[in-house]
């Protein structure tokens, strides 16, 4: 996710994400750039797919007050990153996580309550999006190149979940960082 130019609407749409970081970051946001050329997002993993929050800025300040008052009780944990998939419903193609799936999906699971309580369409299943939007014809070929690409990294494929960073969307689709909440205190990183 990245800043947007300034004077960027902001819309009701806010995620929570733990950013790739490193040389596996900068691979994936190539590999993502390179699938989508119009893909600016930062790579990532999801805790909290976009949602609305109550529709004033109160709504917001209890979403950021509820994500620091659980993010204590979670210590820093690894995931590994697995192979490459398509989701058969959306076409999404993506990188499954062969370990920290338990600990994401706990974290979901306590998060999406309270201020932040929202009806998903989907089932939560972490994973490292690769692609979305394309057209169906082009779902194989993208899947085949990003398997190819993603063969020839040869950098770890882990990394250390240890800070969650809490994002607003804008009205041209670029998301913007609000707070930086690191794991096991109680202390926003950034704001």
């Amino acid at each position: 996710m990245e800043c947007p130019p300034s004077g960027a609407e902001r819309i009701n749409s806010f995620a929570l994400v733990c950013y790739l970081p490193g040389a596996l970051g900068a691979f994936v946001d190539r590999l993502r750039a390179e699938l989508v050329t119009t893909c600016v997002a930062r790579s990532h993993v999801t805790v909290l797919p976009p949602r609305e929050l109550a529709a004033s800025l109160t709504g917001e300040s209890l979403a950021k007050r509820q994500i620091a008052n659980c993010v204590p009780e979670y210590l820093p944990f690894r995931v590994d990153l697995g192979s490459v998939d398509v989701f058969p419903e959306t076409k999404v193609i993506y990188l499954g996580l062969d370990s920290g799936c338990d600990r994401l999906q706990s974290m979901h699971d306590v998060l999406n309550a309270n201020s932040l309580s929202f009806d998903e369409p989907f089932l939560y299943h972490p994973h490292v999006t690769l692609a979305q939007g394309l057209d169906a014809a082009q779902v194989t070929e993208a899947a085949e190149l990003a398997d190819a690409r993603w063969n020839e990294f040869r950098h770890s494929r882990s990394f250390q979940v240890d800070t969650l960073t809490f994002v607003q969307n804008t009205a041209s689709n670029r998301w913007i960082d609000l707070v930086e909440y690191e794991l096991g205190t109680m202390v926003a990183v950034r704001r």
